[in-house]
């Protein structure tokens, strides 16, 4: 069967629907997962024969004016349609983009523990930080207005754009060719420590034209 992605009101989740997430071995335990539900709008599952392959959730908002969808939590299950599932997901956060901000610049961020979840991004430009980009000025008032939405920035660097002991939430995902991944864009994550639950807000920008593509 093909990949089958839902969202839904995070608030109508279940006992039951958090239990199957729990269970899907993923970064996430139940306790966290229960937070997700409270903190957050939306809810987005991807599903291959009825099976749960990968959820996210995430909210659409304004921060300052811009319109911004962020990811709060992500989780892929380790399987060889990790990649098809990532791109379910990401493909429908940028379809309800779409709908809420037609014609519009927007900004999409999350937390990351690893350069595998980049993967996510690559559809994004000006994704900050970066390799061989020195954020300044806007680019790092992003990182710390980010950090203050996702509820880290008493624990968040703007140098860094690290903030530690941030992991009640995160994009996580395994790569599943991590010979693949840009030595540059893993050498960016050498300060973060998984271990003392540090992650890195990153975020970036899909304008108008490519939305309507992205999210078509």
């Amino acid at each position: 069967m093909p990949l089958v992605v839902a969202t839904n009101d995070a608030i109508s989740l279940t006992d039951a629907d958090l239990d199957e997430m729990g269970s899907m071995e993923g970064a996430f335990d139940i306790g966290a997962l229960s937070k997700a539900k409270e903190d957050w709008v939306l809810v987005t599952t991807a599903r291959i024969d009825d099976k749960l392959h990968g959820f996210m959730f995430s909210t659409l908002e304004r921060i300052g004016g811009t319109p911004c969808v962020l990811i709060g939590m992500l989780s892929v299950r380790r399987h060889s349609k990790r990649d098809t599932v990532l791109r379910g997901l990401m493909h429908e956060a940028y379809h309800r983009a779409l709908m809420a901000f037609p014609d519009e610049d927007v900004v999409v961020g999350s937390r990351f523990v690893s350069a595998d979840g980049l993967e996510a991004f690559e559809k994004l430009d000006e994704v900050t930080p970066r390799p061989g980009n020195r954020a300044v000025g806007e680019e790092r008032a992003w990182g710390r207005r980010l950090a203050k939405r996702f509820g880290v920035e008493s624990k968040y660097d703007a140098q860094s754009f690290v903030a530690k002991n941030g992991q009640s939430g995160f994009l996580d995902f395994e790569s599943s060719k991590p010979e693949k991944l840009d030595p540059e864009v893993v050498a960016l994550f050498e300060g973060v420590n998984p271990t003392t639950a540090d992650v890195m807000v990153v975020y970036g920008w899909t304008m108008a034209e490519d939305l309507v593509k992205l999210g078509a």
